[in-house]
Order: structure tokens, then sequence, then C-alpha cells
């Protein structure tokens, strides 16, 4: 296996808005394509999650724990086999306890923790391997999650590889695996409140990701697995009604419409087929669809990434819907509902109803609401 090394220092630091807030993952930031082509130009630096960052540091402040120095730098093996190496950004110890810092590089993802230092500080521990929540780290406090209620929010794909980590190096120093792993984040409760940990019911800061180690630059899995654990907060909290919008401004409005309380609104963005998909193997009683009227009618033409950069407007589509010859020449949907009026509202939210109950194939009641930019509701369905 090739030897790849992680940045020693992270090349930017790209902030991505969705929603009012920074968000985790900019995968609905399209990469610069060629014409008539979804390859990006140039090939995307890869990075590492957090997982993979915590894991090395784990390894490195044991080497010192047990060996007695701190190596130049540290490698590991991540789930999939590569071996990424890891330069140390920061090292400490005492009497009974050693730490490391590894800074993330998130490659050409935009991660809201790209160049975040993420420490591991291990000290012996009397019953096997111990996870805590330093500086930083959040908490689980609502069911639904991976991870039980009130254990730190390392998820079980980074526990396994520190556990892995622990138990390896007991066998090189010939040492027990009574060991006490302490992860945290130099600034990272306020780096969290740009994710969606808040609305997870993760307290105090950030979550240790990752299933393989590598975050693939504009991937949209960060931002769809969010959506998914936002299902799972909500079935687990007993929610029957929740709510997916293309942006702050439906959610703001179909939030105060129904009443819903936060857990009930999913970050769907542009993921409306991921959010569904996800909802007909996992059902409540009632979704909402909320959206400005030019995803909704994307939509409504059978779209199931609603990105401008994957899927367009269907004009010609419009203009026989409306009836409006030049619908067809309009440049946005908008303008082709100043165009057309109430009527190409309300057939765009029977259309994109219909879409939807094709997709939950009467698992679930739905309804849709469209907006203006302004948040003024232009037509219901459902």
């Amino acid at each position: 296996m090739a030897r790849l090394r992680a940045e020693e220092k992270p090349k930017r630091d790209v902030k991505v808005t969705f929603g009012g807030a920074e968000v985790l993952a900019g995968c609905f930031v399209a990469p610069i394509v060629a014409p008539m082509s979804r390859k990006p130009i140039t090939e995307l630096r890869r990075g590492w999650t957090t997982g993979a960052c915590a894991t090395a540091a784990v390894k490195a402040a044991l080497t010192q724990l047990w060996g007695g120095a701190f190596p130049a730098e540290v490698q590991i093996t991540l789930p999939r086999g590569e071996t990424p190496v890891f330069p140390l950004a920061h090292h400490a110890a005492g009497a009974g306890w050693a730490e490391v810092g590894i800074t993330k590089d998130a490659g050409d993802d935009p991660d809201v923790t790209h160049g975040a230092l993420i420490i591991a500080r291990v000290s012996a521990s009397k019953g096997g391997i111990v996870f805590r929540a330093g500086e930083g780290v959040g908490t689980v406090t609502m069911a639904g999650l991976p991870i039980a209620v009130g254990e730190p929010a390392v998820n079980p794909v980074p526990r396994q590889m520190m556990r892995d980590v622990v138990n390896e190096l007991s066998e090189v120093f010939e040492k027990t695996s009574d060991i006490e792993i302490e992860i945290s984040i130099p600034d990272g409760e306020t780096i969290a409140q740009k994710t969606w940990n808040p609305r997870l019911g993760i307290k105090g800061g950030l979550s240790i990701l990752g299933t393989t180690g590598v975050v693939r630059p504009f991937s949209c899995a960060a931002w769809i697995a969010s959506i998914h654990r936002g299902v799972d907060v909500a079935r687990a909290a007993g929610l029957t009604h929740v709510a997916g919008c293309t942006g702050a401004t439906s959610e703001r409005v179909v939030q105060d419409l129904y009443g819903l309380s936060d857990q009930a609104m999913l970050d769907m963005g542009d993921f409306y087929g991921g959010l569904v998909k996800y909802l007909v193997k996992h059902p409540v009683e009632r979704l909402t669809i909320g959206g400005g009227i030019g995803k909704i009618t994307k939509l409504a033409q059978g779209a199931v990434d609603l990105h401008s950069g994957r899927s367009q407007v269907d004009f010609d589509a419009l203009a026989d819907l409306t009836g409006i010859a030049d619908v067809a020449d309009a440049n946005t949907a908008l303008g082709a509902y100043e165009l057309a009026g109430a009527p190409m509202a309300e057939a765009v939210a029977q259309n994109a109803l219909k879409q939807v109950q094709a997709r939950v194939d009467g698992l679930i009641q739905v309804d849709i609401v469209v907006i203006d930019r302004a948040g003024t509701i232009l037509a219901r369905a459902g």
C-alpha cells in the first residue's frame, strides 16, 4: 500500500453558507466543470475525517505514554486500507498522561472543521477503553443517534479505529489496554454552531465523525448523513410530522405555519431524493416539503437533486403546463411565475405533490408549500 502523506498545513479555509449558517460540508457548491461534463477540470484533493485525525493523535500520544517519546509523524491504517501519515501539530505530556494534536485537513472539500486541531489525551483507566468528551467535543443528549445518550459524540467507526490502535500498541509495548481517551477540539463549541449538531441534540461541541477516514470532496456524503441522523432523532423523539425545506426562508415559513419543533425540521437543502429515500425506509406519519418556486418546479418535473448544477427547469414544459407560450423564453421559474401567475404555482405544487407521493408509495402523508423569495406562500398542495 502506498504511503499517503497528510498535508502539514491546510491550504484554504472555505466557508459555505446554507440555511443562514455556515455548514458542515459544501456539497451543494458545484466544482468548476467543463461544458457538458460533470467531472472537475482538475482532480480535487481529498482529506481526512476528524475520526482519522483523532485516531492518529491517539496513536502518537500512546507512543509517548508507553514508549517514552513522541514520534515526528504517525501513520494509521484506515478501514479501507489507506495508510496516511500525519505530522504532529501539538504534543505535551505529564505524570501518567500524554496528548497529541493533529490539524485536520479536509482536502478540497469546504468543511467547516478544516484546520481544526483535533487533540487526544490518553491516560490509564481501570475499565478497559473509555472515551471522554473534552473541550469542544459534544455530548449526545437525545435518542436516535448511533451513540447512547450521555456519551461523547464520537461515532462508532472512529471509536473502533481508536480501540484498534490501543490494542495494537498494547501488544507492542506489552501493556494492558485500560486507557481513557479524551478528545478535545479548541473552539469546537463555536464551530459546532455552524453544523446540525445542536438540532440533533449534540451539546457542547463537534462530533468525531467518519466511516472511511477519508473526506472525498463534494461527495455530499456528510450532508446526506446529517439528513439521515435528523430523521433518526425525530423518530426517536416520537415526532409524527417532519419537514424538509430547500433553504432558510422556506424553513422559517413552514415551521411557523405548522408550529413544528427544531427537531422536526430536516436540513434537506437540494437533497430531496436523499431525504425521501431514507424516509421510505424509516417512515413518519407526515412529511411537508417546502421551498422556493424554482426548486419546487424542478421537483415537480421529476428532479431528485435540486442543485442548479445538477438539474434545470424545463421551460418548454412549463409553457405547455401553463398554456402561455412566453413562459418558454423565461430565464427563471420565478420569471415564469410572473408571466403565468397563481395558476402556475398551483400546478407546480400539485405536480410536486404527485412526484413525492409516487416515491413514498402511500407510506407517508405528504404536503407541499411553495414560496417566493420574500417568504410569501404562493401555493400549497396536499
